[in-house]
Order: C-alpha cells, then structure tokens, then sequence
C-alpha cells in the first residue's frame, strides 16, 4: 500500500488550528478560569525539567521548545533564574542542537540553587550572572558574554511589575536578533483583576502594573517585533498568551 507524503498537509492543518484557537475568546476564558482553579494547588510550581523545579506551565514548556528548536540560537538570556530549572530547559535543547549558551540574570542566586544549576549536567551551557537585570552594569555584562555575529533570543521572567517588564524590555529587546524570539512571561497576569487575582505567588499582580501592560506599551515604541499568531494562538492554559514575540526580519 502506498501511502502519500502528508506531512506538509498536516502542518498547514495545525497552523491553521493554531490560529483559529487564537481567536476563540470563548475558549481562552474558559482556560484562563482553569488556571485560576488550579492556582490553590500551587499549580505553576508543580513541575520540573531534569530533577529541577521549573516554575512554567506546560504549553510554556513546549512553546519554548518550538522556537528553540525552529530558530537555534547561540545564545538565549533569561532574566529571573528562580530555582533554575527553566535555564536548564533551555540548555538541555541547546546541547541537542549542538550549540549555545544559557546567560541566566537574576538579582538573587541563592546558594542552593546556584548549586542545583551549577551540579547539572547541563551546567556546561550555562552562565549565570548575579545583580538586577535592569542595572546598566548587569546589562552591560550580558552584552559583553554574546559572541560577535552570534543570533539571540531572550526570555523576561524576573520581576512582574509593569515599570519593571518594560525597562528591561528596552534593555533586552535590542539585543534580539531578526528572527529570534523575545518571550514575556506571566502575561496572563494581565487577564485578572482584584476581584480574581492569582494569589499563589511571591507577590499579588493586578491588571495594569503586570508584564502584559509592558509588553503593550513596548509595542507602541518599536516595529521591530511582532506577536507570532500560530505560537501565541496554541497559548490557553498558559503563564505567557500573547508574550512571544518574534523580531522582524531586516529590523
């Protein structure tokens, strides 16, 4: 039996899926409500990648995976390192690639889990730099640390308030190459008020001092990003819809 080459079919077909399950409103706040039940039960810290905890929800997971995989970059900086089982994520694909590093920033390493990223097998993709992400200094290091001509992708996982997404947004988003991603973490924080906020946290963000407001407000500055429909489109049951972005070509 002959069976034909449907592999081209098939993709169109998900892109297409993709992308009408990007308008359903319906759909994205009956997730959103899903996510909002499952928050009592720590739902976001409940995963790890490698042994290590990884503070990101699943369709995350495999959203970063995609454009990983799609776009190789040699190197992808993540602010906000937390327990580290994201920049070790993002290592792990790299080593499959064969290429890259891992710049993790975060304003505190604390000793243990420096130790659990630093005792890694993946460790040897990985450069972690201490200080606030926003400090000029610290984002002078990271400039420093990307080899010339190298492509790169960055993630913004730190501090979730507006002002804060928004000046490293400035800070990071030149540092993206065309065609790779920029990736604003926890934009569904911007789709829950006061009277339905995401408690499970460090600290409670309301609609409007949230990383989705920043992520808007850059949008408004510069033309040289743009949300990527198919990607953001697959993101309900999300920590991120409508945060990655993909840096235009020739910008």
């Amino acid at each position: 039996m002959i069976v034909s080459d449907d592999r081209a079919a098939f993709e169109e077909k998900k892109r297409m899926q993709a992308l009408a399950l990007g308008r359903d409103q319906e759909m994205f706040d009956l997730a959103a409500s899903t996510i909002h039940a499952a928050d009592k039960y720590d739902y976001f810290y409940l995963w790890s990648w490698m042994g290590v905890p990884i503070i990101q929800l699943p369709a995350d997971v495999m959203a970063t995976q995609e454009v990983i995989w799609t776009t190789k970059p040699d190197v992808v900086i993540e602010t906000g390192v937390a327990r580290g089982g994201s920049v070790l994520f993002m290592a792990s694909l790299l080593e499959l690639i064969g290429k890259g590093t891992v710049i993790g920033v975060d304003i505190d390493i604390r000793a243990h889990n420096r130790e659990s990223i630093e005792r890694h097998p993946m460790a040897k993709r990985v450069m972690l730099i201490e200080g606030a992400s926003t400090d000029p200094a610290v984002v002078a290091q990271v400039r420093a640390k990307i080899p010339a001509g190298a492509s790169v992708m960055v993630v913004l996982d730190s501090d979730h308030s507006r002002d804060h997404v928004l000046t490293e947004l400035r800070s990071y988003g030149p540092l993206v190459t065309e065609g790779c991603y920029l990736v604003v973490a926890d934009t569904i924080l911007g789709h829950f008020d006061s009277e339905r906020p995401l408690r499970k946290r460090s600290k409670v963000w309301l609609k409007g001092n949230e990383p989705l407001s920043a992520l808007q407000a850059y949008l408004q500055e510069t033309d040289r990003f743009e949300p990527d429909p198919v990607v953001n489109g697959k993101l309900i049951l999300s920590s991120s819809p409508g945060g990655y972005l993909r840096c235009r070509r020739g910008a």
